[in-house]
């Protein structure tokens, strides 16, 4: 059975891209979130670059007391990391997977495909691309965690064990706290992945030294 395609926001930074960055966005927020990064990363004309952020399911999310807001699965513990939505993660994988091979049926190639995310986004991404068994040209995992930590490392894949990472959280996160951020760099470390880690004095959120290492970041692997 086909996976239906999510819903997203696409924008090309010059015709007939090369490459794309699939970036998913957090909780309660939509594909429209982080549509102005395309601009603000400074693409080079030279490189035609697809960004595709996609809009999450509507669906009730426990720990907001049931609102239905846009989510790439439930959150039902403060602590995130304790009765996780495995079903929604699953799910999510399933949707974010069709996106891929979406693009590698309009020409890009797995090897060409980024994704990215922030706070849900990025665990999302570090699921994803950690499991996918195709080699992928990076991850960008933003204010996230790894989540199913428990089951992850059985599930990852060596295909995306050279795939440059680039992981970033702010010290002063009261929602995804830091030390989620340096769990997740350690478990990546110890298992050998390449890992370009960075720490902002901020909170939940993006600053613009973020976006500059980001940028750079890019650049190094499109």
């Amino acid at each position: 059975m086909t996976t239906p395609l999510l819903e997203c926001l696409e924008i090309e930074t010059a015709p007939n891209p090369t490459h794309t960055v699939i970036w998913m966005h957090g909780l309660g927020a939509d594909g429209h979130d982080f549509a102005g990064i395309a601009t603000e990363l400074g693409i080079p004309s030279s490189k035609a670059v697809r960004f595709i952020f996609p809009h999450a399911p509507v669906q009730p999310i426990t720990i907001n007391g049931g609102m239905a807001m846009r989510a790439w699965y439930d959150i039902r513990v403060p602590t995130l990391i304790h009765a996780e939505d495995d079903q929604g993660i699953y799910a999510s994988e399933q949707s974010v997977a069709a996106l891929i091979q979406h693009e590698n049926s309009r020409g890009i190639p797995t090897q060409n495909i980024v994704l990215a995310g922030f706070s849900q986004g990025s665990a999302m991404t570090l699921h994803i691309g950690l499991r996918y068994p195709e080699t992928l040209a990076g991850m960008i995992a933003l204010s996230g965690y790894i989540p199913l930590a428990g089951q992850a490392v059985q599930g990852w894949s060596e295909s995306n064990l050279a795939t440059p990472i680039f992981l970033a959280h702010g010290t002063f996160d009261p929602v995804v706290t830091f030390d989620r951020g340096t769990t997740a760099r350690d478990l990546l470390l110890a298992h050998h992945y390449t890992v370009n880690w960075h720490a902002y004095p901020m909170p939940h959120s993006v600053c613009p030294e973020e976006i500059s290492d980001i940028a750079d970041f890019l650049q190094s692997i499109i």
